[in-house]
């Protein structure tokens, strides 16, 4: 087995480069690449995916001009992202592989960066999903050469990068999936039009996914801070994207629970306990957390593995005393997990809210601002 090769500061730049690179032509397709690993494998021809991971040939990457090494690497990313290798099943490898580059080529060429003479296209095929591509090329991709249906959908890892452990397969393509859906989210945010990929492909379209459980969406609704909108996401620096291209500020989220005796301990569990999922892998949100009645009780820290500080309260419900630590803390967000039935705010406020309501709680007009996000039956 090769020796696996470490990742070199110019290795990380180059990444970081590309991925800066892109989010000026497109927030879709620079959201999908900041969610990728990049590994670097001397046993790739130029790149390639296992589904979960993609790996860079080092010094060939680094021959590339700029453009060209973006184009190179969202193609790999997109094979990932849409499952390409997991899909394959027991398809001819060479012509599925073609069905896919097909596909993705068109997808790259969306996004406005060059394709290489070695890129096919096909602006018919290319809008339709790889199942279909497949079938229609039946008998035309053995003996191509010249082709780009090359080896980069691995199906393992190459011998020269690190271990991970575990399997690809299903958990890959579920990571995936939320990064699909937070790439959406985030072009909505963006007010992008100009490449559309999702009215574009049917590829796109065909692998939408289902609606998102309430802990994708808290999960989502955290992404969308002041950072998000103003173009960047800071959590992935720990993906090779430098400080230097990035500000300082952490993501503030104030956390408040409706302890007027309508929301149960169960609920109480299952949000504060995905709240401190959220911190641990994501470090720059800091969040602190009120109980509340009539009164506001606290703050308590939110930390990764801490435990879930003992409510109090029990009186009525008023949301203001909640909305008048707005000013001491300045959150980013608040989060404010109640059955709605209470006093509102007279005038709506400048923070970006979440209500989280269990069953039973008040219909979602009923709110009159914020969004509106709504528990299971069954929290735990």
């Amino acid at each position: 087995m090769s020796v696996p090769i470490t990742p070199t500061p110019e290795f990380q730049h180059m990444i970081s480069g590309a991925r800066l690179r892109l989010r000026g032509k497109s927030a879709f397709f620079a959201t999908l690449l900041l969610h990728a690993e990049f590994v670097p494998s001397r046993e790739v021809v130029g790149a390639g995916t296992d589904g979960e991971r993609v790996y860079v040939h080092p010094e060939m990457a680094a021959s590339l001009a700029p453009e060209v090494l973006d184009s190179l690497l969202l193609h790999e990313v997109l094979h990932a992202a849409l499952s390409h290798v997991e899909r394959r099943g027991p398809r001819e490898k060479k012509r599925w592989n073609k069905a896919a580059d097909l596909i993705v080529n068109g997808m790259v060429a969306s996004a406005g960066l060059p394709t290489p003479p070695s890129f096919q296209r096909d602006e018919h095929l290319e809008r339709l999903s790889v199942e279909e591509v497949y079938t229609a090329i039946d008998g035309q991709a053995d003996g191509n050469e010249g082709d780009d249906a090359s080896d980069d959908l691995l199906e393992g890892p190459p011998s020269d990068a690190p271990s991970k452990g575990g399997k690809p397969g299903k958990q890959a393509a579920r990571q995936w999936q939320q990064a699909m859906a937070q790439a959406r989210s985030v072009e909505a945010m963006s007010g992008e039009h100009g490449h559309d990929p999702l009215g574009m492909h049917r590829e796109l379209q065909r692998l939408a996914p289902a609606r998102l459980d309430w802990r994708a969406q808290l999960w989502r609704f955290l992404a969308r801070t002041p950072v998000d909108f103003g173009g960047f996401d800071r959590r992935f620096v720990g993906r090779g994207l430098y400080l230097e291209a990035l500000d300082d500020e952490s993501l503030r989220a104030l956390v408040a629970v409706d302890t007027s005796g309508s929301v149960d301990d169960d609920a109480v569990r299952a949000l504060v306990g995905e709240v401190q999922g959220v911190l641990g892998a994501y470090p720059h949100v800091k969040a602190m957390l009120y109980y509340a009645d009539t009164e506001a009780y606290g703050p308590f820290e939110l930390r990764p593995g801490d435990a879930i500080p003992e409510p109090q309260g029990g009186g009525g419900t008023d949301f203001r005393p909640i909305f008048q630590l707005i000013e001491e803390h300045e959150p980013d967000v608040l989060i404010y997990l109640t059955d709605g039935y209470g006093d509102f705010p007279e005038e709506v406020p400048r923070v970006a809210t979440l209500w989280v309501v269990p069953p039973g709680g008040l219909e979602d007009e009923g709110f009159p601002f914020g969004d509106v996000l709504r528990l299971e039956e069954t929290t735990t």
